[in-house]
């Protein structure tokens, strides 16, 4: 394996690494994941608790962050392979390396952007041989493995985003999955939707029995949310129409489950359209769903905006149907995602990294070290019984219970956080009722709605 950018020394001596922009803010942990893959986690730990990994001469532990221009001491060892270990490199044919070179239509430091064939799959699968993911090797010239950072359904065509770097590859999936990423796709679909701007609200799960392979609407519990704005662009008559689409959620096959949902299944889409998402005549039987344009952030920072051109049965169909692509040029205002939506984002993120960051301190705490000077109430301290009190008291009566601490009764009807007939009396513990929607009141029901 190439030592990672910034290595000195050998394998067999105390070797120091500058810690590149890539890794800017990464986990110790995940930057010997990364870079020294051979070197379990196990190792990565007990190394830091004997203060054999220094960083800018500090001792270091796995779950510390690092900054561009550190410099990482390693001790000599833990480079024998694991079973484990990094992949090899696929040899790949002639004919392979000429296919990655063509679909490439924007390259850069951080991104490269591909021109995906329908038909092939960018992961692979069972019984799936060749995937975008098995052509990465094609793009490697001095740095690491490019990385998928989003799909593409496999009769889907159009621009697939490869991040070029690790660093990019957790900057590229920030944007996606914080939905910042605007994905614009063109669609031939059957009929024509009364409603020219509308968008769909449904929720989508896995259809039982397929195996996960085939997704269907589920208005119940189980169902996760799912958002499609669809415009009208142009129509052939009342025979099918040109629809943009922009998926403001990201669940599996969504555009295609949605269309199909409101009676307008995307041209040759028997998964979900049946025999009614063919149109007769020479109109091609693939399907027509093409992910036309992609606008996300760049780590550089001027905005990467890039756009795909059409297949050829795709562009046949287009004109055939008397459709001009020069139509669908203007882009639409970007829809914004509700407020309730944007903090409901904004607290997942948050509890997501205070769950990375506990996991840090239990970890310490399991190799013997940074033990809380106090223990919380009801938890055995160490080396001793279980007294139900915070570590450090000691035994015997105290003058009562804290103020405010609850009581665990529950109140009466009409009690609102105090013992009934006790004003100033002690918290019950139990909120007040809140009041039940009346009889005649009914839940929204989702669906396309006009713009």
């Amino acid at each position: 394996m190439k030592p990672p950018a910034g290595a000195h020394g050998r394998d067999d001596q105390v070797r120091q690494f500058t810690v590149q922009a890539d890794d800017e803010g990464v986990r110790l942990d995940r930057w010997f994941k990364r870079h020294l893959p051979q070197i379990g986690f196990a190792t990565v730990s007990r190394w830091a608790r004997t203060g054999q990994i220094r960083v800018d001469g500090k001792r270091a532990d796995p779950a510390d962050r690092l900054s561009a221009g550190q410099v990482l001491r390693v001790p000599p060892g833990g480079n024998e392979p694991a079973k484990g270990g990094p992949r090899p490199r696929r040899e790949l044919t002639e004919a392979q390396i000429a296919l990655a070179d063509s679909m490439v239509i924007h390259r850069d430091r951080s991104a490269i952007v591909l021109n995906k064939p329908p038909g092939l799959a960018t992961q692979g699968g069972s019984g799936t041989f060749e995937h975008v993911d098995g052509l990465l090797d094609a793009y490697v010239q001095d740095g690491p493995r490019p990385r998928l950072v989003h799909r593409l359904d496999k009769d889907t065509s159009g621009v697939l985003l490869i991040a070029a770097t690790p660093g990019s590859a957790a900057y590229f999936s920030r944007r996606f999955s914080g939905r910042s990423a605007r994905k614009i796709y063109w669609a031939l679909v059957i009929g024509i939707p009364d409603i020219s701007d509308g968008l769909i609200e449904l929720p989508l799960a896995k259809q039982p029995g397929t195996g996960g392979e085939k997704m269907m609407v589920d208005e119940s519990e189980h169902g996760q949310p799912a958002r499609t704005r669809y415009r009208v662009l142009d129509r052939a008559g009342n025979r099918a129409c040109w629809v943009e689409l922009q998926p403001l959620t990201g669940r599996t096959h969504q555009l295609r489950v949605h269309m199909a949902a409101i009676g307008h299944p995307i041209v040759g889409d028997g998964k979900y359209g049946g025999p009614e998402a063919f149109l007769s005549g020479s109109i091609s039987r693939k399907m027509h769903l093409h992910a036309r344009r992609l606008l996300i952030d760049h780590p550089d920072g001027a905005p990467l905006d890039v756009t795909a051109e059409l297949p050829e049965h795709f562009a046949a169909s287009m004109a055939q149907l008397g459709f001009d692509e020069a139509l669908g040029a203007d882009l639409p205002e970007a829809p914004r995602a509700p407020e309730k939506e944007l903090r409901k984002a904004a607290a997942k993120a948050h509890a997501k990294q205070y769950r990375k960051e506990r996991r840090g301190e239990r970890r310490k705490r399991a190799d013997g070290e940074g033990a809380p000077a106090r223990k919380p109430s009801g938890q055995r301290a160490r080396g001793g019984p279980a007294t139900g009190k915070a570590a450090g008291k000691t035994g015997g009566k105290t003058g009562g219970p804290p103020a405010g601490k609850p009581t665990g009764r529950a109140a009466p009807r009409g009690a609102s956080g105090q013992s009934a007939g006790k004003p100033g009396g002690k918290p019950t513990g139990r909120p007040a009722a809140r009041p039940r929607p009346g009889p005649g009141s009914s839940p929204r029901r989702p669906g396309p709605k006009a713009r």
